[in-house]
Parts: C-alpha cells; sequence; structure tokens
C-alpha cells in the first residue's frame, strides 16, 4: 500500500468560536508537490501549522507515514522528518551563509552541546553538498542578512534540508521576490523534489508560481475544500474561478 508522506483526516481548528479549518482531509504523496490556495483567511496557513506541529487539531488526526503525529511538539516532528519553512525568513543576519546551515547541521548530530570543538573546522563538505543543493555555494562567505529576498529563502531551504527531512511545508515561499527571483525559487524547488525524493506542501499567493511549480492543487474557501486536482482542472473549476482565480482569470 502507497501511505502518503503526510495526510490530515477530517482535521478542524477553532478558535474559540471561529472555525479556521472545517473538516479538511488532504494527503501528500511521496514525491508530491502540492500547493494549498485561497483566499485571505481560507485556513492556509493553519494548515502547514497543523501538519507541522505548531497546532494541535481540534478534531481529526494528522499522520506522517502512516503514524498519528497530531499533537505532538514541533521538535519533536522535525526530528520525524517534517521541516517548516515560514513565509518570514528565520535565518541568523550577522553571520555568513555557512555559518547558518554549519549551525543547522550541529544542531541534528547534537554537536552544539560540545563546546570545546572548534566548530569552524566541522562538517564543511556538507555544508557545501547543502548549498550546491539551492544554487548558493558561491555565496557561503556571505553576511545572511545582506542577502537579497531570494537568497534569504533559498539559505532557508538549505538549514531545512539540513535536518534531512522527508517533507516540506513552506508557507508563501516566494512572497516579496521579483519574478526572476520567483522563477529561481520554482527551479530550485523542482530540483530537490526531484533529486532527493522530498515531497513539498506550499501556500502561495501567486499563482503563475502555483501553477508552474505544483503537481496537484488543493482550494481552500473559509476553511473547507472546495476543489483538488490537476493544475488544469483546478484552474477550470468554475468554483474555483469565482471565489478565488476571478472570472476573468484566463489560462
Amino acid at each position: 500500500m502507497n501511505v502518503p508522506a503526510l495526510e490530515f483526516k477530517g482535521v478542524s481548528k477553532t478558535f474559540g468560536g471561529f472555525r479556521a479549518v472545517s473538516d479538511v482531509s488532504v494527503s501528500l504523496g511521496r514525491r508530491e508537490i502540492l500547493a494549498v490556495i485561497g483566499p485571505n483567511g481560507a485556513g492556509k496557513s493553519t494548515l502547514l501549522n497543523l501538519g507541522s506541529g505548531a497546532l494541535k487539531p481540534s478534531a481529526g488526526d494528522v499522520l506522517h507515514e502512516g503514524s498519528s503525529v497530531a499533537g505532538r511538539p514541533a521538535y519533536r516532528l522535525v526530528n520525524r522528518g517534517i521541516a517548516r519553512s515560514f513565509q518570514i525568513t528565520s535565518i541568523f543576519p550577522r553571520m555568513s551563509v555557512g555559518e547558518n546551515v554549519r549551525i543547522a547541521l550541529m544542531a541534528r548530530r547534537g554537536y552544539c552541546r560540545r563546546f570545546l570543538w572548534p566548530a569552524h573546522r566541522l562538517l564543511n563538505d556538507e555544508i557545501d553538498g547543502l548549498l550546491a543543493q539551492v544554487r548558493m555555494q558561491d555565496a557561503r562567505e556571505r553576511l545572511a542578512g545582506e542577502l537579497a529576498a531570494g537568497d534569504r529563502k533559498r539559505l532557508e531551504f538549505a538549514i531545512a534540508l539540513a535536518g534531512a527531512p522527508s517533507v516540506i511545508l513552506l508557507d508563501e515561499p516566494t512572497a516579496g521576490m521579483s519574478s526572476d527571483e520567483r522563477a529561481l525559487v520554482v527551479d530550485v524547488l523542482k530540483e530537490v523534489n526531484a533529486r532527493l525524493g522530498l515531497s513539498i506542501l506550499f501556500t502561495e499567493h501567486d499563482i503563475d508560481m502555483v501553477f508552474a511549480l505544483a503537481q496537484r492543487i488543493v482550494v481552500l474557501h473559509q476553511g473547507q475544500l472546495i476543489a483538488e486536482g490537476s493544475p488544469e482542472a483546478v484552474r477550470a473549476d468554475p468554483k474555483v474561478r469565482e471565489v478565488y482565480l476571478g472570472k476573468g482569470h484566463h489560462a
């Protein structure tokens, strides 16, 4: 049986009297790139937070490779192989690109507890390999805080990959980028999906980016799933065009 990499089974999340996600069932296949789209307030980020352990579902279940992970803290899900990247990048701006990746690798290996080790000598080959995965090997010595938006996001991808994940959850991965930066990020994500077999679940408002990257699309509206399928099927769906793409959107 082909067990999904990540599965949401009838998940709901309520905040007070507001139901942000309502009985949503979605599965992310192994090696699949799946987009979750919808208007503002549709429940997209909430769904990612349920998948990464940042939130516990009010109802339903979340499964990683067939095992329930609902309610487990985020750090445990990272150790299981679920990585999360947020809309606002999380890096150490006063450190170099390479040192950012080194810290992520050291944390993964438990080396951060070994204070007397000469950290600058550790894991250099692996740092180079991870930076090559995101096409940043030439930026290793640059200060992270001086990077452009697209470069910061690719550095964050490298940091996430340091944990050797099987699943990565991305919230608006191309927010604030130029068209050239968006195109490069799309290429990098396609490459890590193909080369590493990484399963990718992402939210995105840039519909052109969605159709350039996603193999399958899920559409949320007011916390409910209203459509899912191939990019072509979703683009042609009358309800999706009405509530999200707009009647004037053309294929």
